[in-house]
């Protein structure tokens, strides 16, 4: 038996921040472990940091609560973040006055903000896989050397020398 790593996540939907700015954020901690990925985000001097951090703490508890409610044996301290992800979320058609009574449209993004973590796999839980190939699977066939391909003399391009050209000139007006 294999064994399988438990994904928890946490999402926050219809966030008024711009997608490309909270990348910016998430990229910083993906693939950390929770404990340095919080104290990442709490140092990070952009607007989206604290509502980041708010999801990841939010898919912390989710992955305490969901254990203990299905009785697994997960340790928090060996929680890492699997995914940080901010995809597009509907966009807010807003009007700008301009110039001779005219309007200019805009929209303001909004992004939803996925988190996922994970518990990094254990050493001592993990199935080893032998070397040894099974007896009804075949062995991959050596590869054969490539065989060189002989030249081949046209006979155009020896009829274009000038010595050849000269006879068959001659070969023409002999007819």
């Amino acid at each position: 038996m294999q064994y399988e790593t438990q994904e928890f996540r946490a999402e926050a939907k219809f966030q008024r921040v711009s997608p490309q700015k909270a990348k910016l954020v998430l990229d910083l901690i993906k693939g950390r472990r929770v404990e340095e990925a919080l104290q990442t985000v709490a140092f990070a001097k952009k607007r989206v940091a604290p509502l980041v951090e708010k999801v990841l703490r939010s898919a912390i508890e989710n992955a305490n609560y969901l254990s203990e409610e299905r009785g697994l044996d997960l340790d928090v301290d060996n929680l890492y973040v699997k995914t940080a992800v901010a995809n597009e979320g509907p966009r807010l058609k807003r009007i700008r006055p301009a110039p001779m009574g005219r309007a200019f449209r805009y929209q303001r993004r909004t992004s939803m903000l996925l988190i996922t973590v994970a518990e990094k796999k254990r050493p001592e839980l993990a199935r080893t896989v032998e070397a040894e190939p099974e007896a009804g699977k075949r062995k991959p066939a050596a590869k054969k050397p490539a065989k060189k391909a002989a030249k081949k003399t046209s006979k155009k391009t020896a009829d274009k020398t000038p010595a050849a050209k000269k006879k068959t000139a001659a070969k023409k007006t002999a007819k």
